[in-house]
């Protein structure tokens, strides 16, 4: 029996959802299972969606407005997909279904207030002990990263974005 561990990338740095999606690349070329549940993010046809939208052992569920989300005003309707988001995280994670799945940007709803501390604590404490729990996002809190079993922080040292260079189709999303 194989046992699933938490993991966290966190940082200011780019490629946290990049690394958590070459996990699953890895792990779906193993015959695993993955479902990845995106916070914050939708309406945008990303890569990774065109990437996987065929594969039967590869999921990404989005829970978001195309728009950004304004950190110190979030909208009702960004409550209501981040609760739903989490919801469905509960329940991905109960069915049995997936070797491994991945909450991302869920460290970024959880410091924006969409989502609960303890809520995010609680889900990590339930997790089916077989399932890989992958948890990204910039500023994951100190209560999640106490709990996880392996962190890595990408660390921005330098990026064209600062040159005014806006985000590209197929390497930013």
């Amino acid at each position: 029996m194989r046992r699933g561990m938490v993991q966290v990338y966190t940082g200011t740095g780019k490629g946290k959802t990049t690394a958590a999606i070459g996990l699953a690349c890895r792990a779906i070329g193993r015959g695993l299972k993955v479902y990845m549940i995106q916070f914050l993010k939708g309406g945008w046809e990303t890569g990774e969606l065109k990437a996987i939208e065929e594969r039967e052992n590869f999921k990404i569920v989005q829970y978001g407005r195309k728009e950004f989300v304004d950190p110190s005003n979030p909208s009702k309707e960004d409550m209501d997909l981040a609760k739903k988001a989490l919801d469905h995280a509960r329940e991905v994670l109960k069915s049995g279904e997936w070797d491994m799945v991945i909450l991302d940007e869920l460290n970024v709803a959880i410091n924006m207030g969409l989502v609960p501390l303890e809520e995010a604590l609680q889900l990590i404490k339930e997790k089916p002990e077989e399932v890989e729990l992958v948890i990204t996002g910039r500023g994951a809190p100190k209560e999640i990263i106490e709990v996880a079993d392996l962190v890595t922080e990408m660390r921005e040292v330098k990026h064209y974005y600062r040159k005014g260079i806006p985000a590209r189709k197929g390497i930013e999303y």
